[in-house]
């Protein structure tokens, strides 16, 4: 073909192609004022605004889970800003990301005892500066207007310092479980929070997962009738010997407070009620390692209604973290139930002549963003937390009895929680509505419901 007509050819493509473009940018104009064609401008597609937030209709057959709605995060500026207290693993691997997911809440503020490590973080995350404090910085925290609540993620043997320090500056206190390394040190901790008139809430992250509260509410409802029987098991191996956790002036003591915690916890949580009695054992191997705290625990919890609660912990088991309930018409399975995330929940009972074992999937999401949203909602709303300082209280003194009950050999008999922040009328029925709309959507009762109501106010 001569170069001419390959030339005309090329040109005449180019101009034909400019046409439709064109044409096709008039049609998508007209589509958008409701003219012309159909296109990606209806509003099954755009969506509408109602009340500041984004809403589309479900485009999912009825066979499929519907989508959830968008995120509704406030504006930055409304959000309540936090600073961050303490930049080892926890914060910088599972915190500060967190945010990211946050819908009411950011970080404005850093204190550390490592100033290039806080200097490095606050350019990562837009932090100013002057924000930057190390641990003796309390007065220039307390000045910072942007500053409405602290988030402590230090070692155990500090945070009753630096609580009592946070409710002095007249901040809020998030602050990382176990809450302390006695019921005293908890004790200060509440009266000095209540004293400033602040928040004070402990981080039992696992009672804002998903999954964990399904548990929870199946559990509480009596779905398969009475419990008889709950495991609980959450292990892992160690090393590095010069690490806090395995030094007892810093941790307060060793597997127990800092992963069998999340076992003791657990099962007061699903159960509502509190264990009568407990039962332990302790073993520790000879081992640099177990030098100051201990290896292995098992306990055993006896609550009112006659359930018993097979717990155990460790620093020497590979690692598993895992819940089950047994309950007289059923059983629920909950795996990785203590992890950061992989969770995976069963559920066992009867159908007909057979034996049904179902899958629960529910939506995943980030139960760091969920407890730091949870403490900016009760900051911004004035509502009690879920696991106030009360919850931290009273996981302490069971703690100790069960540190007695091993020591001892004998049984502890326990006592009921010493006092518990009373729930305001509305703050209750916000629980109901969270019960109602959490088993309306196991069901699948309504297909059009977003998130539960705690994640949407």
């Amino acid at each position: 073909m001569p170069d001419d007509v390959t030339a005309l050819s090329r040109r005449s493509l180019m101009m034909a192609g400019g046409a439709t473009l064109v044409g096709l940018g008039t049609a998508s104009a007209q589509g958008a004022s409701g003219q012309g064609l159909p296109g990606p401008e209806r509003p099954v597609d755009t969506g509408k605004v109602e009340n500041g937030r984004v809403s589309f209709p479900n485009w999912r057959g009825p066979s499929d889970r519907p989508a959830p709605p968008p995120a509704a995060p406030l504006p930055p500026a409304e959000r309540v800003g936090f600073a961050i207290v303490g930049l080892g693993r926890l914060s910088l691997e599972e915190i500060l990301p967190a945010f990211g997911e946050c819908r009411k809440a950011r970080p404005v503020a850093l204190m550390s005892g490592s100033p290039d490590k806080a200097k490095a973080v606050a350019a990562q995350y837009g932090i100013k500066p002057e924000a930057v404090h190390g641990y003796d910085g309390w007065d220039a925290l307390a000045r910072n207007p942007e500053v409405k609540a602290v988030y402590i993620v230090t070692p155990n043997a500090l945070h009753r310092d630096q609580v009592i320090a946070a409710a002095g500056a007249g901040k809020h206190v998030l602050c990382e479980k176990p809450m302390a390394v006695s019921s005293g040190e908890a004790r200060a901790m509440i009266e000095a929070c209540a004293a400033a008139k602040v928040k004070l809430m402990i981080a039992y992250r696992c009672q804002y997962e998903p999954y964990n509260r399904e548990v929870v509410r199946l559990v509480r409802s009596a779905k398969y009738g009475k419990v008889r029987l709950i495991e609980a098991t959450n292990t892992q191996t160690m090393s590095l010997p010069e690490q806090w956790r395995l030094k007892k002036a810093l941790a307060g003591g060793g597997s127990l407070p800092d992963i069998g915690l999340y076992c003791l916890n657990g099962v007061r949580a699903l159960m509502g009620e509190e264990p009568v009695a407990v039962q332990a054992q302790i073993h520790s191997p000879d081992d640099p390692l177990y030098r100051e705290v201990e290896e292995t625990v098992a306990f055993t919890l006896r609550f009112p209604s006659g359930a018993l609660a097979l717990c155990s912990t460790s620093y020497g088991a590979h690692e598993t973290r895992s819940l089950t309930v047994q309950a007289e018409g059923g059983a629920i399975a909950l795996q990785n139930a203590f992890a950061y995330q992989g969770q995976r929940l069963f559920l066992s009972h009867r159908e007909g002549k057979a034996e049904a074992r179902e899958e629960r999937v529910l939506g995943a999401k980030n139960q760091f963003a969920l407890e730091i949203d949870h403490m900016a909602t009760c900051i911004l709303e004035n509502r009690t937390p879920r696991t106030p300082g009360e919850e931290g209280l009273q996981d302490q003194i069971l703690m100790e009895a069960i540190y007695e009950a091993a020591r001892t050999g004998q049984t502890v008999a326990l006592k009921g929680p010493e006092r518990r922040p009373s729930l305001t009328d509305k703050e209750k029925a916000r629980e109901q509505a969270r019960d109602q709309a959490r088993e309306q959507d196991a069901k699948g009762l309504d297909p059009t419901r977003g998130p539960e109501p705690e994640e949407a106010d």
